[in-house]
C-alpha cells in the first residue's frame, strides 16, 4: 500500500460522484478549484451558483489549521471572493515551518450551521479505525476526549451494533441520519481504496449530512482498477516541495511504468549517495547512513523495485549519477549501489542498466573521485556482481562488491569510512 494525500476539491469530487451510486441518494455539496490558470468568467458560465450565494475562499494545498492561520475567508461574496483569491494566490507562507507557494485555491458554498461533527477512517493492517465526535470543528484537539473510536476487522460487515458506540451520544431526531451516513461513508472509503479519510467537520443541512472540511490519502497502487472511478487523479507534492527537473523525469519515468522507481535530492552537494533495489531496504540505507552520524552528507533517497527493464534502469542511473558526480570539490564521494535479497528480479538484468549508465559516466566518476560500493543477492545475483568486478577493472573506477554474506549497514560504514578519509 502506498499512501497518497489528495487535494480536498478531489477528496469531496470522489465523494459526490460516488456516494449516490453507493447510497441510492445524493450529496448536495458543491466546490469548485481555481489556479492561476483559471477563467472566472468561464468557472461562472460552468458553475452559476458561485455568483448567487455566499461563499468559502481557502487554500487546498494539503496542510491543516487554514482557518486558525488566518487562510481561510468566509460569507464572501463573487467579486470578495476574486479579490481574495488574488491576494492568495502565489503568495508565500509558512506553516509548520514548512515554507511554500499557494497554488490551489478551493471555493465553495458558505454553509451557516450550529451543529459540527467529527468523522475520521483510517486504513491499518487488520482493518479499519473510525472515530467520530459530536463536537467537531477547530477545537477539535481540545476536546479529543470526546472522540469516539471502533475497529472494523477486514470482511467483517459494518452493521449497526459495530456502530452504535460511535453515534450513543445522539439524539435520538439525528442518530439514525448520522449512523447511516457513516456506513455509506465506510463503504465508500473501502470501494475507492482510501486509506485516511477525515471530515472536521460535517454538519446537517436541512436533515443531511454536509462535509465541510476534508482532507484524504488514497493507496496509488490501486489505481489500475480505480481508474474509472477516481477519473483524473492528480497526487500533488507535499506542500513546499517543489521538484527538480531531474527528480521530475524520474517521476514520470515512474509514471509510465509497472515498476517503482523513486528519487528524491536531500542535499545537491552531499557526498554519500544511494541507488538501492527494494523500498525495505532503501530505507535501511537511508537510516544507516543517518544513524551512523552522517545525514548531512547524504545526497539522495532512491529506490527502485518491482523488476524494472533494462532501458529504465539506464534512464534512471544515468540521473543518480549526474547528480551524485555534480561540481566536483576534490573531496572523495561515495555511491551506495545496494539491495537486500530480491525475491524475483533478475539482479544481472538491472545491473545491465546500471553498468551501462557508469560506462557512458566514466569522467564524470574520475572527476568527482568517486568509490563505488556494491552489494546485491537474488536471481542471478553471482553473474551480476561478477560483471559489476569487471566493470571496475575497465573503467579505473574504485569498486568493492559484495553478495549477501555482506551486511548492508556494513557497507553503508565502509562508504562513511570511504569519504572520511583524507587522501
Amino acid at each position: 500500500m502506498a499512501r497518497k494525500k489528495i487535494r480536498e476539491y478531489v477528496s469531496k469530487r470522489l465523494l459526490k460522484e460516488n456516494f449516490k451510486r453507493i447510497s441510492g441518494s445524493e450529496l448536495t455539496m458543491k466546490c469548485v478549484q481555481i489556479t492561476e490558470s483559471t477563467n472566472f468568467e468561464e468557472l461562472v458560465e460552468q458553475e452559476p451558483w458561485l455568483s448567487s450565494t455566499k461563499l468559502v475562499v481557502k487554500p487546498d494545498m494539503l496542510f491543516g489549521k487554514r482557518g486558525k492561520s488566518g487562510l481561510v475567508a468566509l460569507n464572501l461574496d463573487l467579486d470578495g471572493v476574486a479579490a481574495f483569491v488574488k491576494e492568495l494566490l502565489g503568495k508565500e507562507v509558512e506553516i509548520g515551518g514548512c515554507k511554500g507557494l499557494i497554488t490551489t485555491i478551493i471555493v465553495e458554498p458558505f454553509v451557516p450551521h450550529d451543529e459540527e461533527f467529527y468523522l475520521n477512517i483510517v486504513s491499518e493492517r487488520l482493518g479499519c479505525s473510525i472515530s467520530f465526535s459530536e463536537c467537531g470543528g477547530i477545537e477539535i484537539e481540545e476536546n479529543w476526549d470526546k472522540v469516539k473510536t471502533i475497529f472494523v476487522p477486514t470482511g467483517a460487515i459494518f452493521t449497526s451494533d459495530l456502530c452504535a458506540p460511535l453515534v450513543t451520544a445522539l439524539t435520538a431526531e439525528i442518530k439514525g441520519v448520522i449512523e447511516e451516513f457513516i456506513k455509506v461513508v465506510y463503504d465508500l472509503f473501502l470501494d475507492l481504496d482510501f486509506v485516511f479519510l477525515e471530515m472536521n467537520p460535517f454538519t446537517l443541512v436541512d436533515g443531511k449530512p454536509y462535509p465541510l472540511d476534508m482532507r484524504a490519502e488514497l493507496d496509488d497502487t490501486a489505481a489500475f482498477k480505480n481508474f474509472k472511478k477516481w477519473g483524473n487523479i492528480e497526487f500533488p507534492m507535499p506542500f513546499g516541495r517543489v521538484m527538480s527537473p531531474r527528480e521530475s523525469f524520474i517521476h514520470k519515468l515512474d509514471e509510465k511504468t509497472s515498476a517503482s522507481l523513486k528519487f528524491t535530492v536531500l542535499n545537491p552537494k552531499g557526498r554519500i549517495w544511494t541507488m538501492v533495489a527494494g523500498g525495505g531496504a532503501s530505507v535501511i540505507y537511508t537510516d544507516t547512513v543517518g544513524d551512523l552520524g552522517f545525514a548531512s552528507e547524504l545526497g539522495n533517497y532512491a529506490e527502485y523495485s518491482g523488476a524494472p527493464n533494462e532501458e529504465e534502469v539506464l534512464q534512471y542511473a544515468r540521473v543518480v549519477i549526474d547528480c551524485a558526480t555534480a561540481e566536483p570539490d576534490g573531496r572523495k564521494r561515495a555511491l551506495v549501489i545496494g539491495g537486500g535479497i530480491a525475491n524475483f528480479t533478475d539482479v544481472a538484468a538491472t545491473f545491465s542498466g546500471i553498468i551501462r549508465a557508469l560506462k557512458e559516466k566514466e569522467a564524470k566518476l574520475k572527476a568527482s573521485r568517486m568509490h563505488l560500493y556494491v552489494r546485491r543477492g537474488g536471481p542471478n545475483y553471482q553473474r551480476g556482481l561478477a560483471r559489476m568486478r569487471t566493470l571496475a577493472e575497465e573503467i579505473g573506477v574504485p569498486v568493492e562488491v559484495y553478495g549477501p554474506e555482506a551486511t548492508m549497514t556494513g557497507i553503508c560504514k565502509q562508504a562513511i569510512e570511504c569519504i572520511s578519509t583524507a587522501a
